[in-house]
Formats: structure tokens, C-alpha cells, sequence
């Protein structure tokens, strides 16, 4: 049997997350050796969220108040991360996992978070740190100039765009360019 076929057989031909039977199919999840146990049966919409964490649509991922308590690691694992990144510690603090479950929930998440820029002087910088604009900078569209010196705490890293932090400065969220930055 293959695996798109012993999933589909396991997941009752509906996707593990939401329960939709509309364009379904396999989802490793990362670190995956791409078996049976560590991949779940999604469809397009999941998939689709899962890619692209950055605009997660909260109402979809209702359906995660069930598919957390799914007897499928893999499909616990993406559920937990979901609610993770969606900031759901109510659901989280409800959610139970093996030990190695949640080495393998969480092992996907500091990946994610892995992703490290760095600054003028080559600093690594992280989520969370603070920055010091190094030249007077338009920011277009907003209508000001962020002025040299002026210091940006709590940056975000984007996945989305490379080179780039996300903060706030004159309490606007903008990207700013790593190459006129520096670590504070």
C-alpha cells in the first residue's frame, strides 16, 4: 500500500486538520523521513495556511479545538505548532503531548525561528532585539523621515522578505533594511 493510500485510509478520505475532502494530500512534517507517521492528509486550504504562517486566517483554525486531540502524532504536532503561532495558549495549556512529541513540535518551530539576519556591522540579529537607525531614513508612504539614532525594540524577523526587519518607529510597523541598522 502506498502512503498516499494508507493516509487516506487512516484520515477517513477527509483532511486530519479541518475535515475537508476537497484537494487532499500529503504533508510532511518537518523534520519528516517522509513516512506514513510523520506526514498528515491536508487539503489545499490547510496547505496553503501552513505555508504561508505570516497571514493565518484565525476562523479556519477553529477546527484545530479537535484535530489537537487527534491520536496521530504528526497531526498533533502541526496542530500545536498552529496554535502556537496564532498565540492560543488557552488551547495550548489543554493540549497534551508525549515527551517526544513535543521535542519534534518544537524542533519545527525553532527552525522556523531560526532564521537570522544581520546588521550593518554584522551582528546577528533575532526577534526581539533592539536596533539603532544608523541615517535618516523616508519611509514612504507613511509620511516621515526615521531619523538617524533613533532606537526600534522588539524587531520582528519577516520570513518574507530577506534583509529586512519589521518594527515600529513614530508607532507605525515598517520594514527597515539591515544595512542601516545596527545592534543596540
Amino acid at each position: 500500500m502506498s502512503i498516499q493510500e494508507e493516509l487516506e485510509s487512516r484520515s477517513g478520505g477527509v483532511c486530519e486538520l479541518c475535515g475537508s475532502s476537497d484537494n487532499l494530500g500529503i504533508f510532511e512534517v518537518a523534520p519528516s523521513n517522509g513516512s506514513v507517521e510523520e506526514s498528515i492528509f491536508i487539503c489545499s486550504t490547510c496547505r496553503a495556511q501552513i505555508k504561508e504562517q505570516d497571514s493565518l486566517d484565525e476562523t479556519h483554525w477553529n477546527c484545530l479545538n479537535d484535530s489537537m486531540w487527534s491520536e496521530v502524532s504528526a497531526v498533533k504536532v502541526v496542530a500545536f505548532r498552529l496554535l502556537q503561532k496564532l498565540g492560543r495558549q488557552d488551547l495550548l495549556d489543554m493540549m497534551y503531548l508525549e515527551d517526544d512529541e513535543r521535542k519534534w513540535a518544537e524542533s519545527g518551530i525553532e527552525a522556523v525561528d531560526e532564521l537570522v539576519v544581520k546588521d550593518a556591522n554584522g551582528t546577528n540579529l533575532k526577534a526581539g532585539d533592539s536596533v539603532v537607525i544608523l541615517k535618516d531614513l523616508d519611509v514612504k508612504g507613511a509620511g516621515f523621515t526615521a531619523k538617524r539614532g533613533t532606537t526600534v525594540r522588539n524587531i520582528a524577523i519577516p520570513s518574507d522578505v530577506e534583509g529586512h526587519i519589521e518594527g515600529r518607529v513614530n508607532g507605525t510597523k515598517i520594514y527597515l533594511k539591515t544595512e542601516f541598522l545596527k545592534k543596540a
